[in-house]
């Protein structure tokens, strides 16, 4: 029996699948513009939990290039329909490929996108990504695939701030239609929101403590060394404020120099750094908290990433390990963002199926 989902859905609205969901961004998202996501598929299984419990849609464990699309049709859907998807973005990455990812075996993982895509030929689709993929082959090559199967394609590369996002994170957005032309989500005006108002109401909290009633708003520990470092800096400062003991040996070599956001503090009143995998670190980004000694919690990287305040990633008194949870919420598409994406795809398909009767 196919997987479905526990929500009760609008009988007409878009219905969805989510391909790579991990914790549920781009679902939640989706949900919140009225997309009725139906199943999310990932090999992950700690993604299941904050899935399931936070959105009432079905999650399937399974390594996509097992994914055989006759089991994904049922679920999926009569039109309009669409699949979305986020494929580990990783190996696209511009670290990455710094260190030879272009043989990293995830890379194909666009290709067994494409692969369900075109056995499917939903009425939609959309996927989200680090900008570096746009210069590599498997993209062009999704992209021509798309336009060989009568999709029109659109894609960008976006600041999520412009869509109501509290951090400056560079992403790759492609939208595909079989219903007629489609665009990128169109730019919220205005100021872009920031890190004081997106965690700027949650409770104080010192290096290495967590809050009892929220186990999510957990701080890694610092070592004294670190603890030094984080006094001695500003908000939106560089280790180049510090005094000269705690420097690392790195910052004197002319690469090191370049990298001056590592142990940073963020800015109230400005959008945040890319929340990363790592964002709990001190030492991997500018990931120190404005005013606190400490780094960011994992609470407040989710906030950043725009789930809801309330969204669990684990059952009731269970406390995530950082790693596992920072990579939860690091490598999620920011809800807002999926949200901007559900609502020009659920505001195309009000237009062109009302106006062929279909809906």
């Amino acid at each position: 029996m196919p997987p479905q989902s526990r929500q009760r859905r609008p009988e007409k609205a878009v219905t969805a699948v989510d391909i790579f969901c991990g914790a549920g961004g781009l679902s939640r998202g989706l949900l919140d513009a009225g997309i009725a996501v139906r199943a999310g598929y990932d090999i992950d299984d700690n993604c299941r939990y904050p899935y399931e419990a936070n959105n009432g849609v079905a999650f399937v464990e399974v390594d996509v290039r097992e994914l055989e699309p006759e089991n994904v049709k049922p679920v999926l859907g009569r039109e309009p329909n669409l699949v979305a998807g986020c494929a580990p973005c990783q190996p696209y990455s511009i670290m990455t490929n710094r260190r030879g990812g272009n043989e990293d075996s995830r890379i194909h993982l666009l290709s067994e996108f494409s692969r369900i895509v075109v056995e499917l030929l939903p009425t939609y689709v959309t996927m989200e990504n680090v900008p570096g993929l746009r210069r590599m082959d498997v993209f062009r090559d999704f992209v021509d695939e798309l336009t060989r199967s009568d999709y029109v394609v659109d894609w960008e590369v976006v600041d999520s701030s412009r869509y109501g996002v509290p951090q400056h994170r560079h992403r790759l957005i492609l939208m595909a239609s079989r219903a007629g032309p489609i665009g990128v989500p169109p730019r919220r005006r205005g100021r872009p929101p920031t890190v004081r108002g997106a965690i700027g109401r949650l409770p104080k909290l010192a290096a290495g403590e967590w809050l009892c009633s929220d186990p999510l708003h957990h701080s890694a520990d610092l070592t004294d060394l670190n603890l030094s470092r984080i006094r001695a800096s500003s908000q939106g400062g560089t280790w180049r404020e510090w005094p000269s003991e705690l420097r690392l040996r790195c910052h004197s070599s002319s690469e090191g120099r370049s990298y001056t956001h590592s142990y940073g503090r963020m800015r109230w009143d400005a959008p945040a750094s890319p929340i990363t995998t790592k964002f709990f670190n001190l030492g991997s980004g500018r990931f120190g908290h404005p005013e606190q000694d400490r780094a960011l919690s994992l609470r407040e990287g989710a906030l950043l990433q725009t789930f809801p305040e309330t969204y669990a990633f684990s059952p009731p008194g269970e406390k995530l390990r950082l790693r596992v949870a920072g990579g939860l919420v690091g490598n999620a598409v920011p809800v807002r963002l999926a949200q901007a994406i559900g609502r020009t795809i659920a505001e195309h398909a009000a237009t062109r199926f009302a106006a062929s009767g279909s809906l």
